[in-house]
């Protein structure tokens, strides 16, 4: 997916009271390096000096043991943050945030996201989600198996467009297991750098996190083991529009891999526009003119976000077997943008 589960944070035996907030295991390759330089890779938003703290409060343990900020983490090192309090994300406020519902009935109701909003708390993101806003408007959303009320996918923060939401245990169940078995309908459309050579065409390729970076994601290759990592994802696409040195795609999600399509499209040399984790906010096709760069600039205003949209979305009705199908139009910022770039391609083409 663009969406995927997650795994609640755990909680200690009762007699320390103590909830792990984060949990690391160092990969094979690790070199010796400082726990705090090592959580500063993989937790968003942390200060140095906020790790340091926490590990002179003795919060952070490495293989059950807890350590200072100069120990060296090593491969293998299982690396966890406790605290004495629930991670916040679990502390579910209700918000009066308005959403866009573009289907309801008693079992489930269609949610056009818009982008910005990230889907549940987590780190960094504690309130404004559309779960804040989901459980303010609907009592009683059941639960998924990450304890997220009516949450059966995700798609990201600055992904704008349609996911399904569960109003009853039976639909929950019934709609996880059709995404579970891969037999929803999901389509994105997406602004990429540079000219897809193929009009249409299929990447497979393993996605797990990034060595390096923790907030990325990355496609994995088989090993000279033969030794696999990453989980299995397939991603359809097909041209919509070449512009020049962008082109509009759309994207058919087989498998639901977290960051799938951005990952997948980089990994075939075609970043997402304005995609600012995976490198996409910055001029990665085109000419070295001034010009160029502020209609790019002008672009990345329009748009400051990454170009993707979850246009449509199919699933069976849990209780009438019906196939229902909705369709979202692509949003004014990322029309906007397609805009700009076809005037640009067309007074290219005629200089």
């Amino acid at each position: 997916m663009e969406e995927n589960n997650i795994e609640g944070p755990m909680k200690e035996n009762a007699n320390d009271e103590l909830y792990e907030h984060f949990r690391f295991v160092a990969q094979k390759g690790q070199q010796p390096l400082r726990v705090d330089k090592y959580l500063m890779n993989y937790i968003e938003n942390a200060t140095r000096s906020k790790i340091q703290k926490s590990a002179k409060d003795g919060n952070i343990y490495v293989n059950d043991v807890p350590v200072k900020s100069n120990y060296k983490v090593k491969a293998n090192d299982v690396v966890r943050v406790l605290f004495e309090h629930p991670p916040y994300e679990l502390l579910l406020v209700p918000e009066d945030i308005p959403i866009d519902i573009v289907y309801e009935d008693d079992e489930l109701l269609v949610v056009n996201k818009s982008p910005g909003m990230v889907v549940h708390p987590g780190h960094g993101n504690y309130s404004g989600t559309l779960i804040n806003a989901l459980t303010f408007h609907f009592d009683n959303l059941p639960n998924n198996s990450s304890n997220r009320p009516g949450l059966v996918h995700r798609i990201d923060k600055d992904t704008s467009g349609l996911l399904v939401v569960a109003k009853t245990e039976g639909a929950m169940t019934h709609l996880a297991k059709q995404f579970f078995n891969k037999t929803t309908e999901r389509e994105y459309v997406a602004l990429v750098w540079g000219d897809v050579k193929e009009d249409e065409g299929t990447i497979e390729g393993n996605i797990g996190r990034h060595p390096k970076n923790r907030l990325q994601n990355t496609v994995y290759e088989e090993d000279e083991q033969g030794d696999e990592k990453g989980k299995h994802a397939v991603t359809h696409y097909k041209v919509i529009e070449r512009l020049g040195y962008v082109t509009l795609v759309s994207c058919r999600l087989e498998t639901g891999r977290t960051h799938q399509i951005r990952v997948h499209l980089k990994y075939i040399g075609h970043t997402l526009f304005n995609d600012e984790r995976y490198g996409g906010d910055r001029i990665l096709k085109g000419t070295s003119f001034s010009k160029y760069k502020q209609f790019v600039d002008n672009c990345f205003k329009v748009l400051p976000r990454q170009a993707l949209h979850a246009r449509t979305l199919g699933f069976v009705h849990p209780t009438t077997e019906e196939f229902m199908r909705f369709e979202s139009p692509i949003p004014e910022d990322i029309a906007q943008c397609v805009e700009k770039w076809q005037k640009y391609s067309v007074n290219s083409n005629n200089q």
